[in-house]
């Protein structure tokens, strides 16, 4: 057993919580439906990037290959300054979905390069430009492509010519659960010496705003000297942490509070706000930082001049210990050393035998991209549509607009997300592919993901589960149940026994799903299904996922056959469950049958010509139903279309021979 898998072991049996840090803050939290509290939904314009710098957030935070504690309480970020840019650079850029010729995209390169499970070690690479970050031009030219042109991204502007860029690498290496190691390399590539501005930020996420019921944290500088400094974070409920800066920088505070002077024309209701930093380092504006050194928000402030193909090291630490006699000594690079070390071994453990070094290398990124893209996600929606207490009540229309029919819903996880920048919110299908992977390395994690989505505070009463913020009622494709049986043999061959315990649970929360489809999604309770959007982007005709511009209704082909698939994947886990409980049994009956019928009702060809199999294509399509009775097969092909394929599963003799009662049925 490897290190990691040590650490995995004594997460799971609650000895030591390995995972109570993690990369777990957002990339942009700007511009999400959470932030947004307009009366037409509008949330790209609502909460811009030009105002994040200056506004405080209600739902989350953000920043740059950052880190928070799993209730972001307390989070660490990346912010740099080439001198040249008009604010600092605390958070990746891109374009918004009315902005971008293809719609929202990001216009930055930042590379996930390792994770362990438990982020013991983690690493990523943000790549800076020297010159000036050309904002404007990005979002102007590419307003002025239409969507048949390519996107106009950032390496088409000439910014990297001659490699005028910084890489810059930061490290992550766990001392203990507790005490976390950073370690930031700055590499100048480019031919001319340059000087950057390295600002790594710590700060607390605004709970005070909105519950004045809250007490308010505090960063102080606890020590200062030429050697290292401290600053103390203080909070009610995570207690206190220690950041150790190496060398003396100078330490600037400020408070993690709106300027509305900026955004909105009216006085500040702190003498010290959220951009104080920025408008320190970048405006100059000495009046901009707390001079008694205790607020919200903190950065010390490291100015190199870094020669053509030079490096530069700051080191950091991040601890529940108060006095660390010399933080910075051989240890620290001891720690980082052996934990880069365990995660060689941890990787090269997981991979199957026969892998190169480069298919190595390839896995290990990929597994990296997934845990590095796990999100503090929260979202309590009663409170959202009703808005806080001590702030202005928000528009009235706002309560047509999206998810009033979610009240219950109150998310407060961590959640793998299907992009942190792009995405920044979890989309319950992705969610469940997610889960397969993720199961190779941490199987508590991926099982979690699919026991939440199947939670109460997560599945509507009615049995749906949530698609996604932008719509939660959406319709994604059920495969809750097959990602279920996938993670359970998974974890089932890594341990050599399953969790039936947890096949159980969540078989009992899908048998709500699955009635939900089967109530709502089945309109002439004929087993051909309706559905939506589900997920694909198998753009058509008509927005299935809206009311038809000519009445009537859409029986789906892929809808249908994602049901069938359902079906199969309710049967294996109600056969694997029958072995040990004959309970069972009769839904393995149930679901076996159900599955016939579906089948029958997509082959069937009836006299009225229902049917979605089209004999003398030999394919499948859509059937639209119009007002008059008229149905009208959609003769659109695509690899939707395949999906009936999916719909397989293959019962083992001997399972069939120890449940007699389903054999004989």
């Amino acid at each position: 057993m490897t290190e990691e898998h040590q650490r995995l072991e004594e997460a799971r049996n609650h000895i030591i919580h390995w995972k109570r840090w993690g990369p777990y803050l957002s990339e942009r939290q700007w511009g999400t439906v959470r932030e947004d509290y307009s009366p037409d939904g509008q949330a790209w314009d609502y909460f811009t990037h030009d105002q994040a710098r200056s506004r405080t957030y209600r739902w989350g935070e953000d920043g740059i290959l950052g880190i928070c504690d799993d209730q972001q309480y307390l989070c660490f970020a990346l912010a740099l300054w080439n001198g040249k840019d008009p604010i600092l650079k605390e958070r990746i850029y891109g374009l918004t979905g009315t902005e971008g010729n293809h719609g929202e995209d990001v216009k930055e390169y930042y590379f996930y390069l390792d994770s362990t499970p438990t982020h013991s070690y983690m690493k990523g690479l943000y790549k800076y430009p020297q010159a000036e970050f050309p904002y404007t031009w990005l979002v102007q030219e590419n307003q002025r492509r239409g969507r048949e042109a390519p996107e106009f991204e950032l390496l088409d502007t000439g910014i990297f010519q001659e490699n005028r860029y910084y890489d810059v690498f930061l490290e992550y290496a766990k001392a203990s659960a507790e005490q976390i190691l950073i370690q930031i390399t700055a590499i100048n590539r480019g031919p001319d010496p340059q000087t950057l501005h390295i600002l790594p930020t710590l700060w607390f996420r605004n709970i005070w705003s909105w519950n004045p019921n809250s007490p308010k944290p505090l960063i102080k500088v606890a020590k200062s000297d030429q050697q290292f400094s401290v600053l103390e974070a203080s909070h009610p409920t995570l207690g206190q942490r220690w950041f150790y800066c190496e060398g003396s920088p100078e330490l600037l505070v400020t408070d993690n509070e709106t300027n509305y002077q900026r955004l909105f024309g009216v006085e500040n209701q702190s003498a010290y706000v959220k951009d104080g930093i920025n408008n320190y380092v970048v405006q100059g504006d000495n009046n901009a930082v707390n001079p008694s050194r205790v607020g919200t928000k903190v950065a010390p402030h490291y100015r190199f001049t870094i020669g053509a193909g030079e490096t530069r090291v700051i080191k950091l630490w991040l601890s529940d210990a108060p006095n660390i006699p010399q933080p910075f000594g051989s240890e620290f690079s001891r720690i980082i050393a052996t934990r880069r070390s365990e995660a060689d071994q941890f990787y090269h453990a997981i991979a199957p035998p026969g892998l190169n070094d480069d298919q190595r290398n390839i896995q290990r990124q990929a597994f990296a991209g997934l845990l590095w893209s796990k999100q503090y996600y929260y979202y309590d929606v009663e409170t959202w549509l009703k808005g806080d207490p001590n702030q202005p009540p928000p528009p009235p229309e706002r309560l047509k607009v999206r998810n009033q029919q979610w009240n219950h819903l109150n998310n407060a996880d961590i959640i793998s997300m299907p992009d942190k920048w792009e995405y920044p919110w979890f989309a319950a299908w992705d969610l469940a592919f997610h889960c397969i992977p993720l199961a190779m390395i941490d199987p508590d994690f991926a099982k979690n993901q699919l026991d939440l989505m199947t939670r109460e505070w997560y599945m509507h009463p009615n049995g749906q589960i949530p698609a996604y913020e932008w719509n939660f009622s959406d319709v994604n494709p059920p495969v809750h149940g097959w990602a279920t049986w996938q993670v359970y043999q998974i974890e089932k061959q890594l341990h050599g026994t399953g969790d039936r315990q947890f096949l159980e649970r969540v078989f009992q929360k899908l048998m709500l799903n699955f009635t939900w489809w089967v109530n709502r999604k089945d309109f002439d309770g004929n087993n051909v299904f309706e559905g939506g959007f589900l997920g694909l982007d198998n753009i058509g005709v008509f927005d299935r996922s809206s009311d038809l511009p000519s009445g009537g209704y859409i029986e789906q082909y892929d809808g249908t056959s994602w049901m069938a698939m359902y079906c199969l994947n309710m049967l294996t886990i109600a056969l694997e469950l029958a072995l040990e409980n004959p309970v069972y049994e009769d839904m393995a009956t149930k679901f076996f049958e159900h599955f016939l019928y579906i089948a029958a009702a997509m082959n069937n060809i009836g006299e009225d010509q229902r049917q979605l199999w089209d004999e003398e294509d030999g394919f499948f399509y859509d059937v639209l139903h119009l007002p008059n009775k008229e149905q009208l097969r959609l003769k659109v092909r695509s690899m939707v279309g395949l999906i009936p394929l999916f719909a397989v599963t293959t019962i083992e003799p001997e399972t069939l021979n120890k449940l007699p009662g389903f054999k004989k049925r």
